[in-house]
């Protein structure tokens, strides 16, 4: 039997979190927003403030509507807070065992209709779904960073994830304004099993001395007609998580063109994660961007 969503449980007021919130709250649903840092909560809730103040100043939302999204989001302190939710969606880090324990933390609080989802971009749906107590109620729901603006939402099954799952996830993702394609539960799904190898390309493609940080991301610009170069864009999206995909392609599937890229790895370990954290392959510590190599 199909489940109408209508109160949303979120796990990880991070970047993903926020913005799965903000857009839940957009479409009048009430949102419980929980995180394991009191602070991360605050910081969350503060971003979600400043997105939507941008809607105002942009025109895009008045001042009340604005109010009343931000009214839907409540922080939860405690996962027993979340309790009345008909669905709850885990955005913690990217990390399996991470997942897999607040999954058995989480699900004792839940009732047992509540469907649980988790924003992975890579782990496998069936393995996590085992580690709770309702693996049929169980699905990926895949958002794509930033979360306001990209219009995709990936919808992944496990092995038991029941249709009225699939069938009341899709539902939700349509009332959110969104567009969700089906895929199978394999390593990295679609958008990640093609876009993150292009970007290990590129960096072999720099770490091989072809062309520059430059040259590379103003070929692909104008010559694939991208709207960011692959390096600009591994470093929008964080080189650790880049290396993470990359690691679970290559260890999920045994191929060794999934290899991750030996430069990839040297940034990761040097802490130069992208924009996040102000150095990857630019330098964002000035005015403008300046290529690291």
């Amino acid at each position: 039997m199909d489940m109408e969503i209508k109160r949303v449980g979120i796990i990880g007021a991070g970047q993903m979190g926020s913005g799965i919130a903000q857009v839940c709250a957009t479409a009048g649903l009430d949102v419980l927003l929980n995180d394991r840092d009191p602070a991360r909560l605050e910081n969350g809730l503060g971003s979600i403030e400043g997105g939507l103040a941008r809607l105002v100043s942009k025109g895009s939302m008045s001042e009340g509507e604005s109010r009343g999204v931000r009214g839907r989001i409540q922080p939860a302190h405690s996962f027993a807070d979340l309790a009345p939710c008909d669905l709850v969606i885990e955005a913690a880090t990217e990390n399996e065992a991470t997942k897999r324990e607040i999954f058995s933390n989480l699900c004792p609080s839940l009732r047992p209709d509540a469907i649980v989802a988790t924003n992975t971009s890579s782990i496998s749906i069936t393995r996590l779904a085992a580690s709770t107590d309702r693996p049929e109620r169980f699905i990926g729901i895949h958002f794509m960073n930033p979360v306001p603006v990209m219009q995709l939402v990936e919808l992944i099954r496990g092995i038991a994830t029941e249709d009225s799952t699939y069938e009341s996830s899709k539902a939700f993702i349509a009332k959110l304004g969104k567009t969700s394609t089906m895929s199978e539960d394999f390593p990295a799904f679609i958008v990640n099993r093609i876009l993150l190898p292009m970007i290990n390309e590129a960096i072999y493609t720099l770490y091989e001395g072809v062309g520059s940080v430059e040259s590379i991301d103003t070929a692909m610009r104008l010559g694939a007609n991208h709207p960011m170069g692959p390096l600009q864009l591994a470093d929008f999206i964080g080189l650790d998580t880049c290396l993470s995909v990359m690691q679970v392609l290559y260890e999920g599937l045994a191929d060794s063109k999934y290899r991750p890229c030996p430069l990839l790895v040297k940034y990761v370990e040097a802490g130069w994660l992208g924009r996040k954290a102000k150095r990857g392959f630019y330098d964002y510590r000035g005015a403008t961007p300046v290529p690291t190599r």
